[in-house]
């Protein structure tokens, strides 16, 4: 038994490294081979187009879905690559014979390729010693080909002929393994290259011919059925772009962009969806123009005609997405014998091997959505609001030399009520869908505000699977053109215009839950800027609650701060932002988490169902809750507030710690505004009267408006005003300043209004002392001279005396400064 289980595991281990060493087309083959193990052994199942004589060896893709290229397929069963079938015997129990090329070729019934190497004198070589891999081409592909060049071919068979079948030969052996993609080897015809391709649904092809049986191993080497003949390639790609008859337009771009056109000039692997000039004739001029002169919108367009590998038409059986080299996708296809390229069957000509790749002629121009402008980007599911903005003139501010991005709702959000709204209001809604900057979704951040035509400014939140921008949430379909981008949301953009504390006071069923956010001090988190959600509970959620019971919540802050800080969160978080399906975990300021589950356009919390949601406010988002909200982990130590918890509470069972007490929340999240009002007298304008004699002096002050301040700081509540009076002769002194800073550090939110009056001393401008004087008459000279000081000293703003006026005056008392007065903090 023990033998038996080694000798099982070696051979399951044997079989792994046979296909981990497979190529492509092996694994494809042995999936075919496990398909049909019902019909005998050696049995593959392979995939018929219905209608043709083409033969597939299918991906698990096309054997479900039953067709190839579009077309229904039936399955056929036939001998693997290799063996054979013995007459009265299931399946196909031997293996071919092992002969040379030439009699390999008879084996494979690629009979005209035989009689062709014998007549070219190709048969010498094949029949004899060496070692050869042959792409030989079926009688089928015999017949496809141009009439003219068959008869070329047999009309010269010691030169045409023979150097024909040797440009299908190399001078090594290959299976299918050794057939890497994007592996270029040296025929036998002056070593002139042949170009192969493996991808990754099993299709191998030599030149774009597809091999269509691999693998017979002769005694000389090997032989591959391709499905056509091949033909030797010299051009590049850019050689055939200026030198093919139908791609003159094409070539008047590419030569405009020289560089990208320098690029298909040199060695690497490209597939070309070359636009013909008729599809060029069908492009509106006005758009033509525009591609043509503009260098970045040229380069883009050129671009997504290129992709960075060789899609050979028979590798195509089904849809696939490519990248182009101007960085967006398309999907390439086929319908029958045709590609289709975006859906759209438009391929004229295909196959065009070169030297770099491979060129498709195509009758349509491809035009990426860089190279577009924004409105070119509305598609159908946008039409009505791309009609909207055009109806409502709102097109007119988007030119072409005019960067902006749209905001587009889908289709279904016009509905009837909306369609039937003034125009003008509908306008200032629609103007709020337009941006007046580009700003593509890897530009968009949490937190940012972005300007509209209406000049609002609209939120952006971001969230782990959805992008939002006020109450509207993206989907899938962004694109960025050449002059903006197009995001689409799904519904209409509302902008908030009241607080949330407006928004429930004003709905009415919210007269309790705001009572007590009074009673806890919080109600300014309300009506505070921010970003903030709040679970609000309606009066519903109260039902029964006596005076006895508000009491009983509202005489212990802390416990009543823990609950109702529960129902909020730092930051938005809207429905159409949280990932739908799974719980999605969101931090309360209350430190526990809130399970919020997004299902079918609805949620709910903490397992209650949430009836209304998103109500957008300027500082944050309200959810309607018809029950109190608690943490499941967080227990109670009184019996009384217990009970009262548990018959408000009854979506979950309360735990019960006796003695347990709430912690105290420091409220630093609510913002606290304190005023500083300095009233500050500025130095005094002085005027010198002359008058009567009498008059020794004559002082006039003048009070300038104060200047206001104002400081936000975060902090505990706390309700202040204090009001100082100094009147002394200089500045406040460093312990007055000390003491305004003490009050502002030990304060906690909310409002303190300081008032800081400050009077300087009224600057003294010294004149003549006019009592020695006994008459003006006898001296004359003295009032001039003293007259014309006193004026100089007036325009010098009197500079040189401050520092001595600023001293009191002898014999002067300073006047005592006045007691600050504290309030009490309200509770």
């Amino acid at each position: 038994m023990k033998l038996l289980f080694v000798a099982s595991l070696t051979l399951l281990t044997l079989s792994y490294l046979d296909q981990v060493d497979s190529s492509a087309y092996d694994k494809i083959v042995y999936h075919s081979r496990i398909r049909a193990k019902k019909q005998g052994p050696n049995m593959c199942a392979l995939q018929q187009v219905m209608g043709t004589k083409k033969k597939y060896f299918s991906t698990c893709r096309n054997w479900y879905k039953g067709t190839i290229c579009g077309k229904k397929a039936v399955v056929l069963y036939e001998c693997c690559p290799g063996y054979m079938e013995l007459e009265g015997m299931r399946g196909c129990p031997a293996a071919s014979p092992i002969d040379n090329v030439y009699g390999t070729l008879g084996l494979l019934k690629a009979d005209i390729t035989k009689r062709y190497s014998d007549i070219s004198k190709i048969k010498e070589e094949i029949d004899g010693s060496g070692t050869y891999t042959m792409f030989a081409p079926t009688d089928d592909a015999w017949d496809q080909l141009d009439g003219t060049a068959r008869k070329a071919l047999e009309g010269n068979v010691n030169n045409e002929l023979y150097n024909a079948l040797h440009y299908h030969m190399v001078n090594k052996r290959l299976v299918t393994k050794d057939l890497k993609n994007d592996l270029k080897l040296e025929s036998m015809h002056n070593n002139q290259g042949l170009h192969i391709n493996h991808y990754s649904n099993g299709i191998v092809t030599v030149n774009c011919a597809r091999i269509i049986h691999a693998n017979q191993v002769a005694t000389n080497g090997v032989v591959h059925l391709i499905d056509r003949v091949i033909s030797a390639v010299g051009s590049t790609i850019k050689e055939v772009i200026n030198s093919n008859e139908e791609l003159g337009s094409l070539s008047a771009a590419f030569n405009v962009e020289s560089t990208l056109l320098e690029k298909l000039d040199q060695p690497g692997h490209y597939t070309l969806f070359a636009p013909t000039d008729n599809a060029f004739d069908s492009m509106d001029r006005e758009v033509i123009e525009r591609v043509l002169g503009d260098q970045t919108v040229l380069k883009a367009f050129l671009k997504y005609h290129l992709l960075n590998s060789m899609q050979c038409s028979e590798a195509i059986m089904s849809g696939s997405v490519y990248e182009t080299l101007e960085g967006s996708n398309i999907e390439i296809g086929c319908d029958g014998d045709s590609l289709t390229v975006n859906g759209i069957k438009m391929v004229l000509k295909k196959d065009i091997v070169t030297s770099n790749g491979v060129i498709h002629l195509i009758d349509q121009v491809l035009m990426p959505d860089s190279a577009k402008q924004v409105t070119e980007l509305v598609g159908g599911s946008q039409s009505t609001f791309g009609d909207m903005v055009s109806e409502l003139g709102l097109s007119a501010a988007m030119g072409a030399g005019t960067q902006y991005t749209l905001l587009a709702p889908l289709n279904g959000v016009f509905t009837e009520e909306v369609m039937s709204m003034d125009q003008r209001l509908l306008k200032i809604i629609l103007e709020n869908h337009i941006l007046k900057l580009k700003v593509t979704l890897s530009e968009l951040y949490n937190g940012q505000l972005l300007e509209t035509l209406g000049g609002n400014f609209l939120r952006v939140f971001i969230y782990r699977t959805a992008v939002c921008i006020e109450n509207a949430c993206m989907v899938r379909g962004s694109k960025e053109g050449s002059n903006g981008a197009l995001h689409l949301l799904t519904s209409l953009i509302k902008m908030p215009k009241t607080t949330m504390y407006e928004l429930l006071e004003a709905d009415g069923r919210f007269t309790v839950f705001l009572s007590l956010m009074e009673s806890a001090g919080l109600t300014e988190l309300l009506k505070q800027e921010g970003a903030y959600t709040v679970f609000a509970p309606t009066d519903d959620a109260f039902d029964g609650l006596t005076e006895e019971d508000m009491t009983l919540l509202t005489n212990d802050v802390n416990a009543l701060r823990t609950i109702l800080l529960y129902h909020f969160s730092k930051g938005v978080f809207l429905n159409g932002g949280l990932e739908g399906g799974v719980t999605n975990m969101i931090k309360t300021i209350q430190g526990n988490n809130l399970q919020v589950l997004s299902v079918n356009n609805s949620i709910q919390v903490n397992s209650v169902n949430v009836p209304s949601t998103d109500l957008m406010a300027s500082n944050g988002v309200v959810h309607v809750v018809k029950t109190l909200l608690y943490p499941g982990d967080l227990p109670v130590g009184r019996e009384e507030l217990l009970l009262l918890l548990r018959r408000l509470i009854k979506y979950i069972q309360i735990k019960f710690v006796a003695g347990y007490t709430y912690r105290e929340i420091p409220l630093t999240f609510i913002k606290r505004i304190i005023t500083t009002t300095h009233i500050v007298e500025s130095v005094p304008e002085v005027k010198v009267i002359e008058t009567d004699p009498s008059l020794i002096k004559v002082t006039r002050v003048i009070e300038r408006q104060p200047t206001v301040t104002k400081v936000t700081i975060e902090g505990e509540p706390k309700f202040t005003k204090v009001t100082r009076v100094i009147e002394s002769t200089g500045a406040s002194s460093d312990g007055e300043i000390e003491e305004l800073t003490k009050l502002i550090n030990e304060g906690g939110p909310g409002i303190t209004t300081i008032t800081k009056v400050i009077k300087k001393e009224p600057q003294i401008i010294e004149g003549p002392d006019f009592s020695q004087i006994t008459s003006f008459k006898d001296n004359p000279d003295l009032i001039d001279a003293e007259s014309e000081r006193i004026t100089k000293l007036i325009q010098r703003g009197g500079s040189q005396k401050r520092a001595a006026v600023r001293r009191s005056p002898a014999g002067m008392k300073k006047r005592v400064r006045l007691v600050r007065h504290h309030s009490k903090p309200s509770q």
